[in-house]
């Protein structure tokens, strides 16, 4: 059975920075397409940045492109979300995603996501 874990969210100001951790147990995070999305209060879930080990290709949101980045700690099995320069607008419960179909422009869960629980990240201003 596949189990995804988030922590690391937190209150943080405006500008600041903070990294989100996704620890991941009964599946390799080498062999599959791996994702964080987020959701605001009020709105739809959205894919922010999602990638392959085995590619070269990483999807950004525009939103965040530039401020956030995606990686993986293949021994400890880990994805992580650096988040620089946060803002307002990046409060959100965010989501680590194992399991996701992407592209260069695009990033969606699958019947076969396994989604964790989330981290609430908060942004002051």
């Amino acid at each position: 059975q596949v189990q995804v874990e988030e922590s690391g969210g937190g209150l943080v100001q405006a500008g600041g920075s903070l990294r989100l951790s996704c620890t991941v147990r009964g599946l390799s995070i080498r062999s599959y397409s791996m994702g964080w999305f987020r959701q605001a209060p009020g709105k739809e879930r959205e894919a922010i940045s999602c990638n392959n080990w085995l590619t070269s290709v990483t999807y950004y949101a525009d939103s965040v492109k530039g401020r956030f980045t995606i990686s993986t700690d293949n021994v400890q099995n880990t994805l992580y979300l650096q988040m620089n320069n946060v803002k307002s607008d990046d409060t959100a419960m965010y989501y680590c995603a194992a399991r996701v179909s992407y592209g260069a422009d695009t990033c969606r869960g699958l019947q076969e996501t396994t989604w964790g629980q989330g981290t609430r990240v908060t942004v002051s201003s």
